[in-house]
Formats: structure tokens, C-alpha cells, sequence
């Protein structure tokens, strides 16, 4: 054997290749005076051909994902798959200089995430308004006549999927990001879980040029098929058993460990889009139907089913054979989605501050069954509603147990002419909600008895009361321990603060213990008074301590006031009156005349919330929040606009690339003074801002006459 360190190191002009390095081929190349230049280009052509074979690889692999995921028409066994797959990860490991975060060996799930972070959407993910027969379709459509006089409408109609909303962002046609809806304007960041969901390209097909930027909105869901047997997985492992398939799926999803989701069967139909950069030939971006088509021919599943309706009678008819049909249809339904197809017709028709007018869901008439009423509880809500909860004998409807159901009121038991112990008809209201239809009295035996409302609240005993107009009763006690309770809950949960790992069962043991009574009390928690409870270890508790700090530092005004619980006051409320008051002081100081001037709160919602402050116990928590630290404030970006809205009510479109400034950093400038941005040209733009390759907006906005900017004549007008 040779010693000598100049056999394991061989030098030339700068040039240093380590011997040890390679195979005893490479070696004998060497020493048989091959020169360093043409050992070198052998070394680089090798590296060219992994690099190659690895990019074949991918390709193949995505292209028989899509024939087998979306087409459902495998072209190899499963045995040529799994081959395939296996050489592209040894390739990989043994060439990491070509890893790639759009390769489907990435779908296997990364490291788990330490937690999620949000993202904010481009533009808003809006719900739908429902409807629950033809007949409000044709209220539907006519509604859509007075706002469009004399205007023909085409639908594309699909099957409305019960899944989890996400969209999924493509940059240059890989995909980079992916997040939940949320509360519509900002959601989870779900990026590395979407990635396992097999039948998501993680690299569009290019069928025409794929899209500078695409934000693609669909339904993550999962099969009934599917969704049985990982329920019966869950419980031979002993694991949770999930409700229904959009439990299991949206469940998934929100997993922190990407190899979770990898290893059940999701998959996602794409329904929209939302912010989109793509001028390309052949791609149709005036209408739903070439959207969904231009989709459709990049690799992305759309719904089963879905069709183009000339007229609202085609959609009667869609709407009849997909209710016969549903019971076949290996996904849950709960209804079809209609979206009018004409996309400058859907930018004149608007949103209202939740939903788009041109898109509505029909829901399918409710499952039924027949089940026996055992009993009547009342509960207490956080602003002291008492509610009446049915005790139901447990029965399935619709793929799920239910066993409860609200009866909302009194009023509404009287009105039904409901006794307990009666037998009666339940249904799903809209597939989801439980609710009691009526008693089945021809099948009573005269065992049933009355119920009687309480007069007193079951929790602290104070009389309750109506108020003047109102079906509910409240108790009025604010210290009644269960306002107390279902308030802190409400605090904490997605709907207020958001304080992660913090549920309902330690809110519970928090208020037995005494630990809290109100919602300053959580943040006044310490490491041994969490220690002292049972089942809380040391790294829970600080945790829960993290939690708490992370939820006080980083509260938005619109969240402290959301979470509040003040009645009549969700998220969307509290948006606008975040958007017009700087901080806690300011809204406590408004008078309800004021507050009803705001846009989308009016007098009953300004009465409620100036009520609310007057409460002195409201207002010293107020002063406990500020005493702590959870003063949060807002740039009254109302307020500004009133000063500085010189672009008040004017609607921009903006296209190409721009230099000196970003689309989202444009479009800020614009609402800041006052003006909005859409995404599409019609005859209510009044600019176009026009970058590098504008594309065919250009050339429709010079069609219908609107005033057409260039980069620099932008800048001009913002200043």
C-alpha cells in the first residue's frame, strides 16, 4: 500500500483534487496521466448527469402523481412508483446540493414546527352566504337583476365540499407558501403541511407559461372511504377518533408535525383565486370557467362535477342531479356553490363585509332522524344568556353521533310544543348544526312531562330577566361564576386572544382553584401557582406562561375588543371600531351617537358596546389591561384617511412589474389615502397602474377609456 502523502493529494496550477475521495477507477484515471483539466471536466459532466437524472426524476414522479391523484389513471404499478421514488431520495442524500423544497420527497413531512405563524391574505377569503331551497335561488337571482339591470347570467356551479379552506401560493409556478383561511384576512401558515397533500403539485404544468404569482383557494378534504378506515387505524393505535371527514382533514392540516398529515389520505380541490400575475395565450382570466380550466391544465384538482350553467334554470337542474346523486359521491356534500361567471360582472356586484354577492351555497335539505328527548338543561352564557340545551338519546345522522342540540329560547320550546321524554324528528341544519324539528306527538305515551323555565339563574341563583324585545333571558349578575367562566374561555379562545394551549379544562381549573376571576387575573398567573395543580408539570407550565406572555405582547385592538365578549361585538365589529378609536380609553369615552355613525355598527350594536362601558367593573378591567401591559393601539387608520384620503372612493387595478416599489406596498399606499384596489378592469376603474408587461389588463383598460399610469405617473399622484 502506498504511504506517501503525495499519492493521496495531487496538485496542479491551484487545482486540488483529495484522492481519498474517490474510487480506485478515479484514481487509475489519474495515474495514467490524464491532466487535472480533463480529470476535472469528467467530475463536472458527473455532476451534471445526477443533477439531470434528478430533475428527470422529479418531473416523472409529479407527472404520474397527477395521472394517479387528479386524472385517477395510474400509468405504472405501484412497485415502478416506489422504485422511481427511491432513487430520487438516494440521489438526494448523496447530492444535497440539489435538494429542492418543490420535490415530492419533501412530501414524506419535514421536522416538526415549533409553532405556527400567521400570514396575511392578499386579499380577503370571504365565506358564502347560504340558502336552503330553489325558491331562495330564485330570490337569489333576482336579487342579482336589480343590482345588474338587464344583465344575462351564466353560473359555473360545483359541488360545495365540506373541507378545510386554504390557499396555496405559486411564485414563478413552484409553490412557496400555503395558509389557512383564518379569520379571512389572516391564517395560519401551513406551508409544510400542504406539502404532503399528494394531489398538490408542488411545480405547476406549464401549458401555456406558468403564473409570475398565483394565489390558488380550495378545500383540503378527505374521503369517506378514506376517513373510515383512519378512524379505524386511530383506534386499533389507540388514538383519537375524529367526528367526520372535515374533522379529520382540517385536524391534519393543523398538525405542528408535518409527518402526521403525510401519512393521511388528504387531498385538495381548488375553487378560486385570489391575487393572480399571469398573461399568458389560451389562459382565460375574465371568467370563473376559465379560471377553474386554466387550473385545471396546471396539475390542480377542481371539484368532481363541476359545470358551466347558461342560465339560472341549468342551475336548477345541476342542483337536482347532484342532491339524487350525493348519497354516490365518495366525498361529503353539504349543498353546490354558485359563482356568476362573468368575473367583471362579479367585481360590479361587490361583497358585503363577509361574503361576495355574486356567489351563493344551496344547501341540501337536512338529514333526519327520529330519537326520544331525555331531558332539558339550561346554560349560562358569558353575557348571561340562559340557553336550553336537548339531551337527545344518541342517535347517527349524517355520518355522526349526535346526542345534543340547542332549542335556543323558551319561546321556541313553547312554540314547538315540546315536553321532555318526548319521541322527536332531529335534523342537521345544513349538515352541521343539530337541531330539534318537532315532537312526534302520535307516538307519545303519556309518560312525558312539562318543562318548566327557571326563574333563577343555575348558576348563582339571582333572578333572571328579559329585556324589553328581546327572546332570551340573562341573568344579571356579572359575577355569576358561570359568566365568569364561559367569559374566560371566550377570552382566550381563536375568537379572542388566541392564547395557544390554553383551553376550556385548565380555564375550569383555573376558576375552581380561585386563581382567576377575571381576565387580568390569567396574566397575573405565576410558575408556583400553576405548579401547585394537579397534572401540571414544569414544562406545561411554562408554556402556559409563554403562552400567556406571547398572547399579552402581541394583541392587536381588534382582538382585545373581540375578545371582551361584548354582546353584539365579533370580529368584524371590532375590526371597524379598532380601525376608528386609537385604544380602550377612547372607545370607553364614545358616546352611542358617535358609534352608530360608524359604517356597519348602527344603534343597537353602539348601544350595546357604550353599555358595556358604562358597567364600572368593565371599566376598572379596562384599567387593569393598561395596568399590565395589554395596551394594544391602533393607528386609527379611519381617522388618517379623513386627512389624507385624496384617492377617496377611486378604484385602481395594477399590472406588470414595477420597480421602485412592490404591488403590496402599492396597493398599502393607495387605501392609506383612501382608494381601493381590485383585481379586475371594468368600467368602474378609474386607474390602471401599468408596470413592465402589462399584459392583456393594458389593453381591456384602454378599451373601456380608463386613465392608464405608468410607474412614474403613480408616484405623482400619491404625492
Amino acid at each position: 500500500m502506498f504511504t506517501f502523502d503525495f499519492l493521496f493529494h495531487y496538485h496542479n496550477e491551484n487545482q486540488f483534487v483529495n484522492i481519498r475521495e474517490h474510487s480506485w477507477t478515479t484514481i487509475c484515471f489519474l495515474f495514467c496521466k490524464i491532466s487535472v483539466e480533463d480529470y476535472l471536466e469528467i467530475c463536472m459532466k458527473k455532476n451534471d448527469f445526477h443533477q439531470k437524472r434528478i430533475e428527470e426524476l422529479r418531473q416523472s414522479i409529479e407527472r404520474h402523481n397527477y395521472q394517479y391523484y387528479v386524472l385517477d389513471r395510474p400509468q405504472i404499478s405501484d412497485q415502478e412508483y416506489d422504485a422511481l421514488f427511491k432513487e430520487l431520495e438516494r440521489l438526494e442524500a448523496e447530492h444535497p446540493e440539489h435538494a429542492s423544497a418543490s420535490s415530492p420527497t419533501r412530501r414524506i413531512g419535514d421536522r416538526p414546527a415549533s409553532g405556527f405563524s400567521t400570514r396575511a391574505h392578499s386579499l380577503p377569503m370571504y365565506s358564502l352566504d347560504n340558502i336552503f331551497s330553489l325558491e331562495e335561488w330564485g330570490g337569489y337571482t333576482q336579487r342579482l337583476q336589480r343590482l345588474l339591470p338587464g344583465e344575462d347570467f351564466a353560473f359555473w356551479t360545483e359541488p360545495k365540499m365540506d373541507g378545510l379552506a386554504v390557499e396555496v401560493i405559486y411564485e414563478q409556478g413552484v409553490m412557496t407558501a400555503a395558509a389557512t383561511r383564518g379569520d379571512g384576512y389572516t391564517g395560519e401558515e401551513v406551508s409544510a403541511n400542504m406539502r404532503t397533500v399528494r394531489n398538490l403539485p408542488l411545480r405547476l404544468i406549464p401549458f401555456s407559461n406558468v403564473p409570475d404569482y398565483l394565489e390558488v383557494r380550495g378545500e383540503v378534504i378527505m374521503s369517506v372511504k378514506d376517513f373510515e378506515e383512519l378512524n379505524r387505524t386511530q383506534l386499533a393505535n389507540r388514538e383519537k377518533v375524529f367526528a367526520n371527514p372535515r374533522n379529520a382533514a382540517a385536524g391534519s392540516i393543523r398538525q405542528l408535525d408535518p409527518r402526521i398529515p403525510a401519512k393521511r389520505p388528504l387531498r385538495f380541490f381548488a375553487y378560486g383565486v385570489g391575487l393572480v400575475r399571469w398573461d399568458a395565450p389560451g389562459v382565460d382570466l375574465d371568467t370563473q370557467a376559465g379560471i377553474m380550466d386554466a387550473l385545471q391544465r396546471s396539475g390542480l384538482s377542481i371539484a368532481p362535477g363541476a359545470v358551466l350553467c347558461r342560465d339560472e334554470q341549468a342551475v336548477r337542474q345541476y342542483f337536482g342531479s347532484l342532491e339524487a346523486e350525493r348519497r354516490h359521491i365518495s366525498f361529503e356534500l353539504d349543498g353546490m356553490v354558485a359563482k356568476v361567471n362573468d368575473r367583471n360582472q362579479q367585481e360590479r356586484l361587490g361583497t358585503t363585509s363577509r361574503a361576495p354577492r355574486w356567489a351563493i351555497a344551496v344547501k341540501f335539505k337536512a338529514a333526519q332522524a327520529k330519537t326520544i328527548l331525555e331531558n332539558i338543561e339550561v346554560q349560562v352564557g358569558r353575557t348571561g344568556a340562559l340557553t336550553p340545551v336537548a339531551k337527545l338519546r344518541p342517535v347517527r345522522l349524517g355520518g355522526v353521533s349526535v346526542s345534543r342540540a340547542t332549542l335556543h329560547n323558551q319561546d321556541e320550546i313553547r312554540a314547538k310544543g315540546l315536553k321532555i321524554g318526548d319521541p322527536v324528528l332531529v335534523q342537521r341544519a345544513g349538515d352541521v348544526i343539530p337541531e330539534v324539528v318537532r315532537p312526534i306527538t302520535e307516538e307519545r305515551t303519556g309518560q312525558e312531562q312539562d318543562f318548566v323555565f327557571p326563574e333563577t339563574c343555575p348558576s348563582c341563583g339571582s333572578r333572571v330577566g328579559r329585556i324589553p324585545g328581546e327572546a332570551v333571558s340573562r341573568c344579571p349578575n356579572l359575577s355569576c361564576p358561570a359568566q365568569l367562566l364561559q367569559g374566560l374561555i371566550y377570552f382566550v379562545s381563536k375568537a379572542g386572544l388566541d392564547i395557544e394551549g390554553l383551553g376550556k379544562k385548565w380555564i375550569e381549573i383555573f376558576v375552581d382553584k380561585g386563581l382567576v376571576a377575571s381576565p387580568a387575573d390569567l396574566f397575573g398567573l405565576s410558575r408556583q401557582d400553576l405548579l401547585e395543580l394537579e397534572r401540571m408539570g414544569g414544562k406545561l407550565a411554562e408554556n402556559i406562561l409563554r403562552a400567556l406572555e406571547q398572547g399579552k405582547q402581541e394583541a392587536s385592538l381588534e382582538q382585545l375588543i373581540a375578545a371582551l365578549g361584548i354582546r353584539l361585538v365579533g370580529s368584524e365589529t371590532a375590526k371597524l371600531l379598532a380601525e376608528r378609536y386609537h385604544d380602550l380609553d377612547a372607545l370607553a369615552g364614545a358616546e352611542p351617537e358617535q358609534l352608530a355613525l360608524i359604517k356597519g355598527v348602527g344603534p343597537e350594536i353602539a348601544a350595546s358596546v357604550a353599555s358595556f362601558f358604562r358597567n364600572p367593573q368593565n371599566l376598572e378591567l379596562v384599567g387593569a389591561f393598561k395596568r399590565i401591559g395589554l395596551w394594544p393601539v391602533s393607528g386609527s387608520r379611519a381617522a388618517e384617511q379623513e386627512q389624507t384620503g385624496a384617492l377617496q372612493g377611486k378604484t385602481f387595478v395594477l399590472t406588470g412589474k414595477l420597480q421602485g416599489i412592490t404591488r403590496s406596498q402599492a396597493s398599502e399606499k393607495i387605501e392609506e389615502k383612501g382608494g381601493r384596489v381590485t383585481s379586475a378592469v371594468s368600467s368602474k376603474t378609474d386607474y390602471l397602474v401599468a408596470g413592465d408587461e402589462p399584459g392583456s389588463k393594458l389593453e381591456k383598460a384602454r378599451r373601456l377609456g380608463v386613465e392608464i399610469l405608468d410607474e412614474a405617473g403613480f408616484v405623482r399622484l400619491l404625492e
